[in-house]
């Protein structure tokens, strides 16, 4: 089979865009996804709370298990279903 110029020019750009994406790992294919700020996030979703030490614990432990926390300082956990669906050992909602 001929290859012309073209295809493997072609070729060669598909490799090295490959290669700057970082999609390519050996023989695995892997697309990182990238973190949100949980302290941050965090900080600002218990910002109301009495008990500032043991909201930021528990929703720090559940942004990094979900990469994700509902915004405003309670309530909307419709929009981040991970989060609002992580519950304690007695079954209660974990993360605030």
């Amino acid at each position: 089979m001929a290859f012309t110029k073209n295809t493997l020019i072609l070729a060669f750009l598909c490799l090295i865009l490959i290669q700057e994406l970082e999609i390519f790992s050996g023989n695995e294919y892997m697309v990182s996804a990238s973190h949100i700020d949980c302290n941050g996030k965090c900080n600002y979703r218990c910002s109301k709370t009495s008990r500032k030490k043991i909201c930021l614990r528990a929703c720090t432990s559940c942004c990094q298990r979900c990469n994700c926390v509902p915004p405003g300082t309670s309530g909307n956990t419709h929009l981040c279903p991970c989060y609002a669906s992580i519950t304690t050992h007695g079954g209660k909602l974990k993360c605030p």
